[in-house]
């Protein structure tokens, strides 16, 4: 599954300068590592204390021109919500500067030694991955989320804080489970759906729906 904490000296740079990458780089600095540089697409954006930024894609091209020692720099991508797809977009962009995506595992999370992460994914604290979960690429299990035994997260896929995944869940691409959610046992949420906070998912969700409520029914 790569190397899932953050060994001592390591640096980092993080697509994205705000909530996300506070906690991203609370983490970072916890296990001994380095931020070096943040990018983001909004002019406004502001940087993180002592951190250098720069925008847009012109503005990883610069940096990555004036830094050509960048072998075992780490990328992660700190934007959460429902931005699946700009998740990987920008982690793809990051590695073609030839940055390494790796994931990043919180101390304080529990993940079973039988589990894979998949490239770029964050589990926050308190988060539990059981035992054999595979989470796909740039995913985050946020804050206090758990992804039960034999749960399977597509690419992009954001697990919000307190949401639970029961096990043998299918997750698919870019999903979003909101902020204390429950998708019950042995459903399947397809690519790119939306389940709102607090829901219940006793049934399967179509790809690209948006269900609230418990028992969770569709919007969209």
């Amino acid at each position: 599954m790569g190397e899932p904490g953050a060994p001592r000296g390591l640096r980092y740079a993080f697509w994205g300068s705000s909530g996300h990458a506070k906690v991203l780089a609370s983490l970072v600095r916890m296990r001994g590592g380095v931020v070096i540089a943040t990018f983001d697409n909004d002019a406004s954006a502001r940087p993180l204390d002592g951190v250098p930024l720069y925008i847009g894609r012109a503005g990883l091209e610069a940096w990555a021109a004036a830094t050509p020692a960048r072998t075992g720099i780490r990328a992660l991508v700190a934007i959460g919500g429902q931005r699946g797809a700009a998740r990987l977009e920008l982690q793809a962009l990051m590695v073609s500067q030839g940055l390494v995506a790796e994931p990043l595992v919180h101390p304080d999370a529990s993940v079973c030694a039988t589990t894979r992460i998949g490239a770029g994914s964050q589990v926050l604290a308190r988060a539990v991955v059981a035992a054999e979960a595979v989470l796909g690429m740039a995913c985050i299990v946020n804050h206090g989320a758990t992804v039960d035994h034999e749960s399977t997260l597509g690419d992009g896929v954001h697990i919000a804080p307190g949401a639970t995944i029961c096990g043998c869940v299918s997750i698919g691409d870019r999903v979003l489970v909101g902020a204390g959610a429950v998708v019950l046992p042995r459903l399947s949420v397809g690519a790119d759906a939306c389940i709102g906070a607090g829901a219940v998912v006793t049934r399967d969700v179509p790809a690209g729906s948006v269900v609230v409520g418990n028992p969770a029914r569709s919007i969209r």
